[in-house]
């Protein structure tokens, strides 16, 4: 289903077709995570991606009671954005030598994910607040603090170690 689909015929398939969206790509990093975490060299940068992949379940967890309180099914449609995302990620990934400038790149990656989904929880929440929901709202507002957070810690890891180590 395409963004003017016919299917979408009002805020409400809207939102629901962005909530579906968003529990793809939840679904997808975490089977994108750990290839991530193998190929990352910096103790540091594995053990933040090895959190953010619990955070990741977890946030699916709560996508999951999302639905349920909507009363339902919980499921994912195609996000090409995020399957281009973890495509590129892969490419750049799988032409890097130098494990330094790797772990840079893995960082760009997931930094890359990290807005998508910042992006994707904001309109989802202002929506769901829009449509009398603020249930729902509260409940996606812990998975984007957790995805504002995991940015400011992977600029953090980045900025203060792992681009300069790719740099010398």
């Amino acid at each position: 289903m395409g963004l003017l689909s016919k299917d979408i015929k009002s805020m409400d398939d809207l939102f629901v077709h962005t909530l579906r969206d968003i529990y793809y790509a939840e679904n997808q990093i975490i089977k994108a995570l750990p290839k991530m975490i193998d190929k990352a060299s910096n103790p540091q940068l594995k053990q933040g991606l090895e959190k953010h992949l619990q955070e990741t379940e977890g946030h699916v967890r709560n996508l999951d009671e999302v639905f349920r309180m909507m009363d339902l099914e919980a499921k994912g449609v195609d996000c090409p954005a995020m399957d281009g995302i973890i495509e590129e990620a892969n490419e750049v990934a799988g032409e890097v030598e130098d494990k330094k400038v790797l772990d840079a790149a893995i960082i760009a990656a997931a930094q890359a994910v990290e807005h998508y989904e910042i992006t994707r929880y904001g309109t989802l929440i202002t929506w769901a607040q829009e449509l009398g929901r603020k249930d729902c709202a509260e409940v996606m507002k812990r998975n984007l603090a957790d995805e504002k957070a995991t940015d400011d810690k992977l600029t953090q890891l980045a900025e203060q170690r792992v681009n300069l180590e790719a740099t010398q």
